[in-house]
């Protein structure tokens, strides 16, 4: 898929959310990369030649103190080629695509992975 229309899906993913969750996104990047790297496997905890969809470099909402200040906004990383290569149908794309951001920001939200397979949302 052409990166112009990738970059749209996550654009897409991230206009659908309602206004209060957009609001707390002030201080977060959302990047695409084409595929992680070594360091994103081992922030993941994954090895190599593990499959990475996305990835939520930061401190959740959840886990900020009264002294949280001058930091660099948080990082949710969207990475294009493992989910193209899962996803090869474009309407499964766009989904898996949208699941991908929305498990990425739930992660800013506080919300484990342990809570998000709880609910059906890994």
């Amino acid at each position: 898929m052409e990166r112009r229309r990738f970059l749209r899906l996550v654009r897409l993913a991230l206009a659908e959310l309602p206004s209060p969750y957009r609001d707390w996104l002030a201080n977060v990047d959302v990047v695409v990369e084409r595929r992680p790297r070594a360091h994103h496997l081992r922030t993941a905890g994954l090895g190599p030649g593990e499959t990475l969809f996305g990835l939520y470099e930061g401190i959740p909402l959840t886990e900020r103190a009264s002294d949280y200040g001058l930091v660099l906004p948080d990082k949710i990383t969207i990475f294009q080629e493992p989910l193209e290569r899962e996803f090869s149908n474009d309407a499964e794309l766009e989904e898996e695509v949208r699941r991908t951001v929305l498990h990425e920001l739930a992660h800013h939200f506080g919300i484990s992975d342990e809570e998000l397979e709880r609910l059906g949302l890994d």
